[in-house]
Formats: structure tokens, C-alpha cells, sequence
């Protein structure tokens, strides 16, 4: 199985180069699947599906993102599975709620699914949408035919390390905005507060983009991002400390080496938030794994590369059926 996604790997990149998007280097409008809210775990999540076959269910990061940053990267693959989107409660066009834990999500993850009528679901996870996949996946192996991740964490203090990098690149690209951080923290005043975010906004296209000029890529829609669900569940100063709900995340570390079902593991290599060298730990604790290095991707594989990953993925779900 490694060898015939390595292959294909190899296949697509020389086919197409490090292309994929039009030169403008923005997407085009696109049509979102038909929707609906529906009933799930004492709220209504919104999810979006198209296609037919085996459901595949995408999994966005965030924590306080919709859905939209993932479409329509997936919805190529509707030719041969259903695809599913959706947002987290409290998130996007899901229903407002104050109750918002990780435990939470990895439920409605699952009563998603038997809501849904599917015995068994591929799940894609990218980013925290990777923890709530390896959460619902080791509490529920016989549930989850096939698991990707990517560009995820395994544990709080990943989540840490990687701020720290972020700063590290902050400090070291834009010294003169680190120095006005560190004014206002001098102050007492936490990166949660608009004037501290105002002047970390400068680091995503350094850090987040292989090829900065992609950020336009990345789809962003009217209230696709729920900044003060954000706040609480990181805590208030995530930049430079856990809180809220990332600080009882479980370290998944130890347990990875209990995954039954295929898994799929894709990495940036110019991530410098999600850094690779933290993420080549998951070859140790998940070895049984098949992980892939995209090399002209950041943070967001799935727009950077989506002519690379969308057919690694439905490589990936098809050779091992």
C-alpha cells in the first residue's frame, strides 16, 4: 500500500508540476452541495452532502472555522463516494450553543453518523478536525473504514510547541511587530485581544503557505469563523499558553499503535506551524501508517495541492476497500 500511494504520488507531481490553481491564484465561485440542519446530540448541525457511495466525512479544522475552508476541495471525489460536510456545533451554520467541549465534538461526530444512517464512515481530518478523528476513531475502531490526517496534532503539548514555533518565526521574519507584542504584553493584555490578533495576522502567509501568494486561495465566507467560540475554547492566551479546552486534550501518542483500519497521514513541508519535525513523530506512534510529505504545501495541502491530494485520497480509500 505504501509503495502503490508513493508511486502515485510521484505520477501526479510529474504529470502537473506544482500547479492547481488558476493564475490569479484565486478560486473560483462555487456552489455549496444542498444543505439542511439536522437533529443531533440535544442540537442541529448544518451538513452539506453530494455524490454517492461509500460517505467519506470531512473534518475541519479550526476550532472555530466552518466548513468552507475544506470545499469544495473534496467534492471531486463525489464521483465515487457520498462527501460529507459539516459544521461543529456552534460553528458556521450550525446552531448557536454555549456548550462547546472536544468530547462534544467527537460525540456529535458519532451521532452524525448514525444519524446519517451509515454503519461505518471515512473520516478526513485536517487540523483539530485530525484530534476529533483520532478521538472517535480509537473509541470507535469498528465505526471508521478508513482515516486520514493531516497537518494535525496529537496532544496539548504539540499544540504548545507549535505556537512557539509561530512565535519563533514572528520574532525572527517581523522583529518589529514582535516588539510591539511584547509592549502590549508587558501591559497585561493576552493575545485573545483584537490589538495582539491585529498584529499576529502578519505571520499566515509566512507561516501557513508554502507559496504565500495561495492565501487568496483559501475559501473564507461571512461568519465561517467564530472568533469568540474560539477564544474560549483555546483560552485567551493560546499564543503563548494552553487554556480552555486544548489543555485537557489527551495525548493520543501512546495509543495510535491500536489503529485497525487504514490510515493516511499527509504533512506540509513548508508548515511552520504544524512543522514537520514534529509532525515525523506520528511515524513512531502510528507506524503501521502510510505518511506522505507534500512538498509544496503549507499548512493547507488541500488547497495548495489539492491535484496531489485529492488523488492520493481517492487512491488511498479505493486500494484499500
Amino acid at each position: 500500500m505504501r509503495s502503490m500511494i508513493a508511486a502515485g504520488l510521484l505520477l501526479v507531481a510529474a504529470a502537473l508540476g506544482n500547479s492547481g490553481a488558476s493564475a490569479t491564484g484565486v478560486s473560483p465561485a462555487v456552489e455549496h452541495a444542498p444543505g439542511r440542519l439536522l437533529q443531533v446530540n440535544r442540537t442541529r448541525l448544518w451538513v452539506e452532502e453530494e455524490g454517492a457511495g461509500p460517505p467519506l466525512v470531512v473534518l475541519v479544522g479550526g476550532p472555530g472555522a466552518s466548513h468552507a475552508s475544506m470545499h469544495p476541495a473534496f467534492s471531486a471525489l463525489s464521483d465515487r463516494f457520498r462527501i460529507i460536510y459539516y459544521d461543529y456545533r456552534g460553528r458556521g451554520r450550525s446552531d448557536p450553543s454555549t456548550e462547546v467541549t472536544f468530547k462534544l465534538d467527537v460525540a456529535d461526530l458519532d451521532a452524525l453518523r448514525d444519524s446519517l444512517g451509515h454503519e461505518r464512515i471515512a473520516i478526513y481530518g485536517f487540523s483539530y478536525g485530525g484530534l476529533i478523528a483520532q478521538g472517535y476513531a480509537l473509541a470507535h475502531p469498528d465505526r471508521v473504514s478508513h482515516m486520514i490526517l493531516a497537518n494535525t496534532l496529537y496532544s496539548a503539548q504539540m499544540w504548545g510547541l507549535n505556537h512557539q514555533n509561530i512565535n519563533r518565526e514572528l520574532q525572527n521574519q517581523f522583529p518589529e511587530i514582535w516588539g510591539q507584542i511584547e509592549a502590549l504584553r508587558e501591559k497585561g493584555v493576552h493575545s485573545s485581544a483584537d490589538e495582539v490578533q491585529k498584529l499576529f495576522s502578519v505571520h499566515a502567509p509566512l507561516i501557513r503557505w508554502y507559496n504565500p501568494d495561495h492565501a487568496s486561495r483559501l475559501r473564507r465566507e461571512a461568519g465561517s469563523f467564530n472568533k469568540e467560540l474560539y477564544s474560549r475554547f483555546v483560552g485567551d492566551d493560546i499564543d503563548f499558553e494552553n487554556g480552555g479546552e486544548v489543555s485537557k486534550l489527551p495525548d493520543f501518542r501512546p495509543r495510535l499503535k491500536e489503529l485497525s483500519m487504514p490510515v493516511l497521514i499527509l504533512a506540509g513541508r513548508y508548515d511552520r506551524a504544524l512543522y514537520p519535525k514534529l509532525q515525523f513523530a506520528f511515524k513512531e506512534y502510528c507506524p503501521q501508517a502510510t505518511f506522505v510529505m507534500l512538498e509544496h504545501s503549507g499548512s493547507y495541502g488541500h488547497v495548495e495541492e489539492p491535484d496531489v491530494v485529492v488523488p492520493l485520497v481517492r487512491e488511498f480509500l479505493t486500494a484499500s476497500n
